[in-house]
């Protein structure tokens, strides 16, 4: 009798794996057992090709880096504005230290990609500067904007942490301290995600895993990426998903009428189009963006997205939407015939990626990301990517 009960509960087992609709089977954990450092967005082995194009004075390589440089984010005199309260109401109004927070970001990874690259101690010094002065002072993010200001900032932070903390050779007394920050003020406002547009919850997302990651927190890690994979399947469509757009659980889009209205109109769907598509590319780069930095991080964490659905939705967002940034004519089922451009340097982590580490044909893409480099940065959460993902094959 016992054996005959446990045969019927595999077979059941089994039959209600089987019954799982295409795309939505459990998944599996993503944290890997020993987290890899430097290990978000960027690995030690790009931080490592980069640094010997740059000395070789290969290009583009080497006018990247000369780019990152001039910038105002590597200036030794930059002086941090920390704030015990960020807040952000929408488009940053009030902006009372959105600007300042996300660009201090942005400078202490600018400071640690300069350090690794020069071997020059006051850059690590300054991002060492940078991060500290925030870890000190900030308690919490107010605001509409909260949850997508604390992404953006969340997404730089752990990029430039991890750089100081497993490649400077020098003491980072306070890295305790910022670690505490990040667990205490930035991962308690992004982890249970957002059902804003797309693009938030996709930030936010790359903030809770980079976040993740400098903690060595396998649980925030794999409930982020679960997030992710949801909301990346409900922003970038395939024709494999069916008739409509899939959705995210919780957000209530259950007839086509809401579907169609939270796509901005947009009735007929095509591989690579987005739901912020016909919001504006900008929006729409942010989203992208983010998905390429998570699969990025994943890749490095030892579970690569790349091959998966994530991969394709990737490669068939950047190629439809380089199309149009290019010059295509917009046809009228599209926005109405109307598209607003402006991708943002947004492109080569995604082409390096799918392009030249898996050979998939991507001559939009391509062509785009050769247009726009070396990559700088959007002054949110995206900087200086031709310098470490251009072309590099580590």
């Amino acid at each position: 009798m016992r054996r005959t009960a446990l045969l019927t509960a595999a077979a059941a087992l089994l039959a209600g794996v089987l019954a799982w609709p295409a795309g939505a089977a459990p998944s599996a954990p993503a944290a890997p057992a020993a987290f890899v450092h430097p290990g978000v967005t960027v690995s030690k082995g790009q931080l490592d090709f980069a640094r010997s194009q740059v000395t070789a004075g290969a290009q583009p390589w080497k006018s990247a880096f000369d780019q990152m440089m001039a910038s105002r984010y590597a200036d030794l005199n930059r002086t941090p504005k920390p704030r015990a309260v960020v807040e952000c109401g929408s488009y940053s109004n009030p902006n009372h230290g959105c600007t300042d927070e996300r660009e201090d970001a942005i400078a202490a990874y600018t400071q640690a990609l300069a350090w690794y690259v020069t071997r020059d101690e006051r850059h690590a010094r300054k991002a060492i500067e940078l991060m500290d002065a925030w870890s000190a002072v900030i308690r919490d993010h107010t605001n509409s904007n909260a949850p997508l200001q604390t992404g953006w900032a969340g997404s730089t932070w752990p990029r430039a942490a991890e750089i100081i903390k497993y490649t400077y050779t020098g003491t980072w007394a306070n890295s305790g301290r910022f670690a505490t920050m990040l667990r205490t003020v930035y991962l308690p406002e992004i982890i249970n995600g957002s059902n804003s547009n797309g693009n938030w919850e996709l930030s936010m997302m790359e903030a809770a895993v980079g976040i993740s990651v400098f903690l060595e927190d396998k649980a925030s890690y794999d409930k982020a990426m679960a997030k992710f994979r949801t909301r990346t399947a409900a922003y970038v469509y395939l024709e494999s998903d069916g008739a409509l757009p899939k959705t995210v659980p919780g957000q209530n889009l259950d007839t086509r009428d809401k579907i169609v209205k939270y796509w901005q109109g947009q009735s007929t769907f095509v591989n690579g189009l987005s739901q912020e598509t016909c919001r504006d590319f900008t929006h729409t780069g942010y989203g992208l963006s983010a998905i390429s930095h998570v699969a990025e991080t994943s890749r490095i964490q030892g579970q690569d997205l790349y091959g998966t659905d994530v991969g394709e939705r990737l490669r068939h967002g950047l190629g439809f939407h380089a199309k149009y940034e290019l010059g295509t004519a917009v046809p009228s089922w599209l926005c109405g015939g109307s598209l607003k451009p402006g991708l943002g340097p947004v492109t080569e982590v995604g082409h390096n990626a799918l392009a030249n580490r898996l050979g998939h044909a991507m001559t939009n893409t391509g062509t785009l990301n050769q247009r726009g480099r070396p990559a700088g940065s959007n002054n949110l959460f995206v900087a200086w990517e031709t310098l470490t993902h251009g072309d590099n094959p580590a």
